[in-house]
């Protein structure tokens, strides 16, 4: 392929992902040529021909998962004892997105498996609202109040009908049916226990009073995963606001791990322009397999942590857990609720199960003279007490200086245990020129003819899952060398210095 193909293709791609922010990708051919999101705005001035809002109750089994072969029907109380409805245990309610084909997607199923897996006697309901959900996404996205009133009403039904508690309704809503759902948590008569959100759409919901969409009011409690916020406000697939008591952006609510662009444009010159649905719907549904994978991972249950931001984060400096700024991402989170949003962010793996372990590097680099502002590629090696995890590129959110304590996120998808030693390496980048170069050789480290010595002494580390706090100290202080690795010991007593730097490190 030419390089001006590649580059069509990749500019293509992206405006392509701008335009199908409101779909999942099967009106994408629609949008490529033209403004997907000002025809679709003119279908809101349009009379629905359907009065009749149409949802039905699928009470699916273990042994059948994918099946849909029995129906509660509200009103008719034999329905309740030939699905043989549990009034003793939780019910869970699965509500899915919009979708053109009027089929349900294979994550439903997936869903259904997992929720039996980890709560053997609860009932999971599928709610089918198909009719509604394949219109054209507008039109979709106006009749979820409609849909979710209807839910609302078959809630009623069941506590009336069986003494069940709403307080052990469960509603699990994906992309438009997490609106869905939090309009069925607002009509019920009692309050249902808790609401998940699942990537819920932005398109006509971002911004809007909390009445119009998904918000902490709607359930005792209202947690929510966003994997797909990437784009413009109201242009974003997922909505980007906090709209539950806790809120998880996990890798930042935008990029998620094995979906990428790259693979997307080479399905693309192969498979022609559909390709790209995989991509939109790998990090949509991405907020799916993350909650399939905190149900059947318990023991391997992902960790986030309360943070002001994602780049905040993202330096590593917010992995404390007191005062409940960390939780467990999914099925078991704790019930945290504030009088304000909680924002919580984590990083995760490729594939399942997505967790990873978070480590706090705060480095101080010294030096006797001034020096300029550098960007050299860093990487770290851990060794732990169940292995260990090596050449770990820590990420620079700002070039390095001298004589200032820099903070890292590392992240590794082993456990590798208590810390026993680490290992740090800095690389000149393809930035620097040979004279740069020849100048930092003689300069860093090692000791210049101008006497500097700018050196790492010290590499203080927390530890995101177990909360342990471990300070290293370089193993030979007369071997430090850029061109090789400098081995970090655990610091034998305590870490005591005087003046001001110490008050520095200290608060590392």
């Amino acid at each position: 392929m030419k390089a001006w193909q590649r580059g069509f293709l990749y500019v293509l791609a992206l405006n392509a992902a701008r335009c199908c922010a409101t779909s999942l990708g099967e009106e994408l051919a629609d949008s490529i040529f033209g403004n997907f999101l000002e025809p679709l705005s003119d279908l809101r001035n349009r009379g629905d021909d359907s009065n009749q809002t149409v949802a039905r109750f699928s009470l699916r089994k273990p042994s059948h998962p994918d099946d849909d072969l029995c129906y509660l029907v509200p009103g008719r109380a034999d329905t309740l004892a030939a699905c043989t409805f549990n009034h003793t245990s939780k019910t869970f309610l699965v509500i899915h997105g919009w979708r053109l084909s009027g089929m349900f997607e294979s994550w439903v199923s997936k869903l259904v498996l997992a929720l039996y897996e980890r709560e053997r006697a609860a009932n999971v309901v599928v709610v089918d609202w198909l009719t509604s959900a394949q219109n054209h996404y507008v039109v979709a996205a106006r009749k979820t109040k409609m849909v979710g009133q209807e839910i609302a009403r078959f809630i009623d039904w069941i506590e009336e009908s069986t003494n069940a508690p709403a307080e052990n309704i469960h509603l699990i809503g994906y992309s438009l049916g997490a609106h869905v759902a939090g309009f069925a948590g607002s009509h019920t008569t009692s309050k249902v226990g808790r609401i998940t959100g699942l990537d819920p759409a932005g398109p006509d919901f971002e911004g809007m009073h909390a009445h119009r969409r998904l918000s902490p009011d709607d359930a005792h409690f209202v947690d929510v995963l966003h994997t797909f916020t990437r784009g413009s406000p109201g242009l974003s697939i997922g909505i980007q606001q906090p709209v539950g008591h806790v809120d998880i952006y996990p890798n930042g609510g935008s990029f998620q791990p094995g979906c990428n662009l790259r693979s997307a444009l080479e399905k693309i010159a192969n498979f022609g322009i559909f390709a790209i649905t995989d991509a939109v719907k790998c990090e949509h549904e991405r907020s799916i397999h993350l909650f399939i994978d905190s149900l059947l991972n318990e023991r391997e249950a992902a960790k986030a942590y309360r943070c002001g931001s994602s780049d905040t984060f993202n330096r590593g400096m917010c992995l404390s857990c007191r005062k409940s700024r960390c939780n467990t991402v999914g099925y078991n989170i704790s019930k945290v609720r504030k009088a304000r949003n909680v924002q919580m962010y984590t990083k995760t793996r490729a594939a399942m199960p997505f967790r990873v372990y978070h480590y706090q590097l705060k480095i101080h680099f010294s030096s006797k003279v001034n020096r300029s502002e550098m960007e050299p590629s860093l990487t770290v090696s851990l060794y732990g007490t169940n292995g260990e995890a090596e050449n770990l590129e820590l990420k620079l959110k700002e070039k390095i200086v001298a004589n200032t304590t820099h903070s890292f996120l590392l992240v590794t998808e082993k456990d590798v245990g208590d810390l026993l030693m680490l290992r740090f390496k800095w690389e000149e980048t393809n930035r620097w020129s040979s004279s740069s170069m020849l100048k930092m050789l003689s300069s860093w480290w090692g000791g210049g003819a101008d006497g500097a010595d700018v050196q790492v002494h010290r590499i203080r580390v927390r530890a995101g899952e177990t909360q342990q706090k471990t300070v290293f100290c370089v193993k030979n202080p007369d071997a430090q060398n850029l061109m090789h690795e400098v081995t970090f010991v655990r610091c034998k007593g305590a870490w005591r210095t005087s003046g001001k730097r110490s008050e520095t490190l200290q608060r590392c």
